[in-house]
């Protein structure tokens, strides 16, 4: 009689704690690229993270956030990192079954470049003005917000489309009048462009208040398989402790990863990550206030087919 506590004890062993030399295996899309902003990710690969949480986790190309939300929901990743705003809209109009379950973007990271003289220095400038950015990125979506709340006519503004690769260069070439562009690829920005010098517009400075990115998951995930997505978040968010502390060594981590992505351009982007990521909440915490402010915020500026809560976007608890 006595063995059956010890046999229920490795049942448990069994069920609760990822088997040695075994990993689950989980691939996951980024919001666009794999740039220096995703060096935290990375970090948490090279440091074995994943693979003490039982994670073998493949990291693929996203092409923007809605790009990264339809994979998800498709099961073509299993996780994914999106923007919130961007998400509203899948839901609004295409009830697309994924979820927030980690915030990384505590703030909007969202904003418009432009070129010293190119006589672009306020919002209003960009009224008659053609700017770049992929099909899928969050920057157009939530460009119509940002205007309004700036005192602009969103419809005085031509958006073009181009392959991200491409986007400094139309901007630096003055083929372009700006680009859309997320604050963490401003590192990346200024060494393209130089000498020349960038004017940043920054979506946050016209007072909004809304979430960025974060890891996403389709509700078929969350439902059978949340202790993949807890064990998934808490690996990233020690990745993100130590690319936090030491942005360099996070830089020259990603590098080794990817020998395209320079090790000085994936500090900074780093540093630019730990700024958005301050979370009054806890790091990866979601606020149900902010996160009613993101669905306001993007229902106020598009009319969607259908009406979204914020309880519709979020699961919390998986930051722990």
């Amino acid at each position: 009689m006595r063995r059956y506590p010890f046999v229920l004890g490795l049942v448990g062993l069994t069920l609760f704690t990822p088997l040695a030399g075994w990993a689950e295996s989980l691939t996951f899309i980024t919001d666009f690229g794999i740039n220096g902003r995703h060096a935290y990710f990375f970090v948490a690969d090279k440091k074995g993270y994943y693979k003490e949480e039982g994670l073998d986790v493949t990291f693929v190309r996203g092409q923007g956030s809605a790009d990264a939300i339809k994979k998800v929901a498709h099961g073509s990743a299993r996780m994914g990192f999106a923007d919130a705003g961007a998400l509203v809209l899948a839901r609004g109009n295409d009830k697309v079954p994924v979820k927030l379950v980690s915030i990384i973007y505590a703030q909007p990271p969202h904003a418009i470049y432009a070129l010293e003289g190119s006589g672009i220095k306020t919002v209003k400038d960009l009224e008659g003005r053609k700017i770049a950015d992929t099909a899928f990125s969050a920057v157009p979506t939530l460009f119509s917000a940002y205007a309004k709340a700036s005192g602009v006519d969103p419809d005085k503004v031509s958006w073009l489309v181009a392959d991200g690769s491409a986007l400094p260069s139309l901007l630096s070439t003055g083929r372009v009048d700006a680009i859309g562009q997320f604050i963490v690829g401003e590192p990346l920005l200024e060494k393209a462009v130089a000498p020349k010098k960038l004017v940043r517009l920054a979506y946050r400075d016209a007072g909004l208040s809304y979430y960025g990115n974060g890891l996403v998951a389709s509700e078929e995930t969350i439902r059978d398989n949340p202790d993949t997505i807890r064990r998934f978040v808490a690996a990233t968010l020690k990745g993100m402790r130590d690319a936090f502390a030491n942005p360099d060594e996070a830089g020259v981590i990603l590098h080794d990863y990817y020998r395209q992505v320079d090790a000085d351009v994936a500090a900074g982007e780093t540093r630019r990550v730990a700024e958005l990521a301050k979370n009054p909440d806890g790091p990866g915490a979601i606020d149900p206030v902010r996160m009613q402010e993101t669905v306001d915020l993007v229902s106020a500026a598009y009319e969607m087919k259908y009406p979204v809560k914020a309880t519709d976007l979020y699961v919390d608890g998986f930051a722990r």
